[in-house]
């Protein structure tokens, strides 16, 4: 089995959906050696031990699919799908992981077919042509009952019953394989904040960004962990605030800060880390507050549309916080362990109190 993996939680997600047995016996991991990122992400699981039969090394973007099991991170990729359309067939079974709320959106494209384009792509009429080819060989895999979706993200019931009722085999995950691992040593500010991408996306404006960690940090010390593809003008202002540590960018938050203690608490702006970090952190007492955009923050470049897709992250992260602390055992209910939308301006004592 062979699996293509674009960025640092892709690589974590494809790791847990070998050691659940979702890819087979042996899995070969191809990270792509040109994503800066990635190769923290290997010396990160690397470290952690390898579950047995799993295989990671940086590598090219593939030219074209196997005819095996593949599994990928990413069908939105214009590298994923040139390789699977120069393949002269479908893969023999298609594993997607999780690939941040993409996830979402490729489960409302699966379900109606449209082309496979990101919402934050420009418009194309290439690259819309390209996703939307791709979106037609998906289908022909999950008409023969060949996609399986290994995902953390919750699902809407209806979302539910439309994959398998395509027969798409959905198999949730709350990090098993991450959580069974030994902890290693985490922030001691109780406060983390968690990086966003939005900054250096263009989505949402700097100065406001950065006024709201410094308002986070007038009520104590903060360690920041970058995002990935984070703003370097960004993350240098924040190193000046008093009380501020900036972390380097590295390997993937889930790993990085799974070993936070009761008490402690992460916040972020809308994205995947907020139900991620509550699959992991809140059946242990850890606040996961993900933090609503106002509007005055977003830039013309955010469309309506995905800032519809970006507010259903607090819905998400609760649930997650719910469905983790359930089956935790560990009693730590779910109410208390998300905190709603925080307010602009001084977010951390919103957050201490919810």
């Amino acid at each position: 089995m062979t699996a293509f993996v674009e960025s640092p939680l892709q690589l974590l997600c494809a790791v847990e959906a070998h050691a659940a047995g979702h890819a087979g016996a042996r899995t070969r991991v191809l990270a792509r050696a040109d994503v800066p990122a990635l190769t923290a992400g290997i010396d990160a699981v690397r470290a952690l031990g390898l579950p047995a039969g799993l295989d990671v090394e940086p590598a090219p973007a593939p030219r074209r699919l196997p005819e095996d099991t593949v599994v990928v991170g990413d069908p939105f990729s214009g590298a994923f799908q040139a390789a699977l359309l120069r393949a002269p067939r479908p893969p023999e079974r298609l594993v997607v992981v999780d690939d941040g709320l993409a996830t979402l959106d490729l489960v409302r494209r699966v379900l109606t077919g449209s082309p496979l384009v990101r919402l934050t792509a420009p418009p194309d009429p290439l690259r819309y042509g390209l996703g939307a080819l791709a979106a037609r060989r998906l289908r022909r895999v999950v008409a023969a009952g060949r996609l399986t979706l290994c995902t953390t993200i919750p699902l809407d019931d209806d979302a539910l019953v439309g994959l398998r009722g395509l027969g798409v085999d959905v198999r949730p995950h709350d990090f098993a394989w991450l959580r069974s691992r030994p902890q290693r040593n985490a922030p001691d500010e109780a406060t983390v904040v968690v990086g966003s991408a939005l900054v250096a996306d263009g989505l949402v404006h700097a100065d406001r960004y950065a006024a709201w960690v410094r308002g986070i940090a007038a009520d104590g010390p903060v360690r920041y962990v970058p995002h990935r593809r984070h703003d370097p003008l960004v993350a240098a202002l924040l190193e000046r605030l008093p009380g501020v540590t900036v972390d380097e960018p590295g390997a993937p938050v889930e790993i990085r800060l799974r070993g936070l203690r009761p008490g402690q608490r992460t916040v972020m702006l809308p994205s995947t880390s907020a139900v991620t970090l509550s699959r992991l952190l809140a059946p242990r007492g850890v606040v996961v507050a993900p933090h609503a955009v106002p509007d005055a923050w977003w830039t013309d470049r955010a469309t309506p549309e995905l800032r519809r897709h970006l507010g259903r992250t607090h819905a998400l992260a609760t649930r997650a916080a719910a469905e983790s602390a359930a089956s935790g055992a560990s009693g730590v209910s779910a109410r208390g362990t998300a905190a709603g939308p925080l307010r602009p301006g001084r977010p951390a004592s919103v957050a201490s109190r919810a």
